[in-house]
């Protein structure tokens, strides 16, 4: 039964890595070369879709370690597995303080209503966002490597 909460717990922090990596330098990347508003348009529907499954999958991911953790206490690469959770727990909390403000003004924006600041605001989510690719990156490695 670990073992298959183990492989689960990957790869649902796997597939949440790739949906954030690729958001980070796909997508945005290809919203921000689109014509005139299409680009702002895109990114406030990103945030509308992602915006309600990111939530479930960070606090899922964090709670599937957190299960590992405590599960596999006595097991090798436990203490990998604690640290992920941490990390997990980091993520969490940037993208409450940090992230999930600026995005919930995001997904509201249309050309019409947008502030004048609206790309200097999508920059410093940008920025903040590549931080976090880079811990959940860090605690899905941490993962991997506990499997091992």
């Amino acid at each position: 039964m670990l073992n298959a909460l183990e492989v689960f717990t990957t790869v649902v922090v796997g597939l949440m890595v790739g949906v954030e990596f690729s958001v980070a330098f796909v997508i945005n990347r290809i919203l921000d070369a689109l014509p005139e508003d299409s680009g702002q348009l895109g990114r406030a529907h990103g945030g509308r879709m992602l915006g309600a499954l990111m939530p479930v999958w960070y606090i899922g991911s964090l709670v599937l370690s957190a299960v590992w953790a405590i599960a596999g206490w006595h097991s090798p690469g436990a203490g990998l597995v604690v640290i992920a959770a941490a990390l997990l727990i980091l993520s969490v909390i940037m993208s409450i303080l940090l992230l999930v403000p600026i995005n919930n003004r995001g997904k509201t924006w249309t050309p019409e209503n947008r502030p004048a600041d609206w790309k200097q605001q999508m920059n410093r989510w940008d920025r903040f966002h590549y931080v976090r690719v880079a811990v959940i990156i860090a605690a899905f490695t941490l993962l991997v490597t506990a499997l091992a």
